[in-house]
């Protein structure tokens, strides 16, 4: 049998396995999980997560697996569902709900698929709590283990293990690097709180700190605000101030067809002529194209915002006009009555939509832009398209607009131009006309892009820096092609090292377009063998 490796049992690593075992011929397949349960992943661990926290995508957008998620949350005790909040007798696939839910979903998953490919004859193997400590591709495809001193050899070997988040810094308890870094557990003082970013990890934080501190109630019968937040007496002093350079909140998320329609312009085709037409004005082409589908799609608000007198550097400025001069919050709730409505009555805003299905397609030039366009890209259409697609579940919305109408929240447009100082006993942010203080302070940027250097594995770590690169070389199956020895059998799955080239590479869809593309790409039937194949002794299977 060929030996595979896959480190990492989040959801890449589950799309992962259920693409290998697919295959007719068996593999012995070992699954490393660093985490105590294989298959929940960490952004839906019950223990980093409070139960307000929502998942941003519902069931209808996630690929199956043994079952859709909707079908598996029908299947669920009522009883279970309550403990999270949810009605299993209003459910529906377009709806979002705790993220937890999904790490037990995943969780559930991840042993079907266990239990249907040992009964196809694959041999798979679970590592649960067991930590990979190194890699190598010298002498064959080997791995370490916390567990096991020894190498552990392998003919092809997955790295699938996600995102990245820093470690709470111990002199500085009043600072959480990352909402995932100990802030869920952690008593938070009704105080002044800072939380850098205004994206849903951002609000997410927001909901995380203010729970501790009051309720929010549902008020049947108020058309305009159905939801209350109501502050404990002795938690008067909690000021939260959500920031970020813009100051801009994120729209609600809003209704469009599933799956997505094709483009007509803007096509794997167009933009491939446009890339083998070379990197010299690249981005200006592509943003004309970029134009023209979005001038075809609505052209009421192509027209309205002026879309041919625009290019990919003023559309932002354009894009972002009208919401950067009205107050976030007033902002909001129009967007979530829009929103709201459009949902209801099925309908959807063209421009909208367009961009939605531009930003992947577009997405193919970023490695073949020059390092000006890459800037331009950057500080243009980039931000347009995070913007659309990362649209957050209207229910976010609805409880930050209590928290706002309670006194309890407000954003901080920050500028270009601000320095932060993260002290031992406060972080105080200066900005060009203006000093904030805040006793706790909470990073929700969400994930960095990382190069090569951050590689948590030792010896491949040097090996892949001995080429001269500090970004991996992939290729299109995401196998990396230096060195020679790992060409082909070690794959580089985890998403914060693709960002790079690929800067919207996130959620749950792109995990499972990269599990099944590695699942193809391995002929089981054609094991090459680097050396010796030592048993896995010491490793308990789970």
């Amino acid at each position: 049998m060929q030996r595979i490796a896959i480190v990492g049992a989040g959801p890449t690593g589950i799309y992962t396995l259920a693409a290998l075992i697919e295959h007719k011929t068996p593999m012995a397949i070992s699954v490393y999980e660093a985490g105590a349960q294989a298959g929940v992943g960490m952004p839906f661990e019950e223990d980093k997560n409070h139960q307000l926290m929502l998942a941003n995508i519902a069931s209808i957008e996630i690929p199956p697996l043994t079952c859709s998620y909707l079908d598996w949350l029908l299947e669920q005790p009522a009883t279970f569902l309550q403990r999270y909040a949810v009605d299993k007798t209003s459910m529906h696939e377009r709806q979002f709900l705790p993220r937890v839910l999904l790490g037990h979903y995943f969780r559930d998953q991840f042993l079907a698929l266990v239990t249907i490919g040992q009964s196809r004859g694959h041999q798979i193997a679970i590592y649960e709590g067991c930590e990979v400590t190194d890699i190598t591709a010298k002498g064959g495809i080997g791995l370490w283990t916390k567990k096991q001193p020894d190498k552990i050899c392998y003919d092809r070997l997955v790295i699938a293990t996600g995102h990245v988040w820093p470690s709470p810094i111990d002199n500085k308890p009043k600072y959480f690097p990352s909402p995932w870094s100990g802030l869920i557990g952690t008593h938070i003082p009704a105080s002044t709180v800072g939380i850098m970013g205004t994206s849903l990890s951002g609000i997410d934080a927001a909901m995380a700190v203010a729970v501790q501190h009051g309720q929010f109630h549902e008020q049947p019968g108020h058309v305009d605000n159905t939801l209350r937040f109501e502050c404990n007496s002795a938690s008067t002093n909690l000021k939260i101030s959500l920031m970020s350079r813009s100051g801009l909140l994120p729209e609600a998320d809003f209704y469009c067809p599933i799956p997505h329609e094709s483009l007509t312009i803007v096509t794997t085709e167009t933009i491939a002529r446009q890339i083998e037409a070379g990197p010299e004005n690249l981005l200006d082409r592509v943003f004309t194209l970029i134009a023209q589908e979005l001038a075809l799609c609505d052209p009421e608000w192509s027209t309205a915002i002026d879309l041919p007198g625009l290019n990919a550097d003023t559309f932002a400025e354009a894009y972002f006009s009208d919401r950067a001069k009205r107050n976030p919050f007033n902002w909001a709730r129009h967007n979530l009555e829009e929103v709201v409505h459009n949902k209801q009555s099925k309908h959807t805003v063209p421009w909208r939509y367009a961009l939605l299905r531009l930003h992947s397609a577009v997405q193919e030039i970023v490695p073949h832009l020059n390092e000006r366009d890459q800037e331009r890209f950057n500080q243009g259409l980039k931000r347009i398209f995070i913007d659309n697609y990362a649209a957050v579940p209207p229910e976010s919305i609805r409880r930050l607009l209590a928290l706002r109408n309670a006194g309890v929240i407000e954003v901080q447009a920050l500028g270009e131009n601000y320095h932060m100082n993260i002290g031992s006993k406060e972080t105080v942010i200066t900005t060009t006309d203006n000093t904030l203080h805040f006793e706790i302070f909470i990073d929700a940027r969400g994930q960095k892009p990382l190069d090569l250097t951050d590689l948590p594995f030792p010896r491949l770590r040097k090996q892949l820096l001995a080429s001269g690169d500090e970004l991996p070389q992939l290729e299109d199956d995401y196998t990396l092609v230096s060195p020679a020895v790992a060409k082909h059998r070690i794959t580089l799955a985890a998403l914060p090292f693709l960002m790079h080239d690929k800067p919207f590479v996130q959620g749950i869809t792109v995990c499972a377009e990269i599990g099944k593309t590695i699942g193809s790409s391995i002929n089981p039937s054609k094991a090459e063998v680097l050396g010796e194949i030592p048993t896995e002794a010491g490793l308990p299977s789970q």
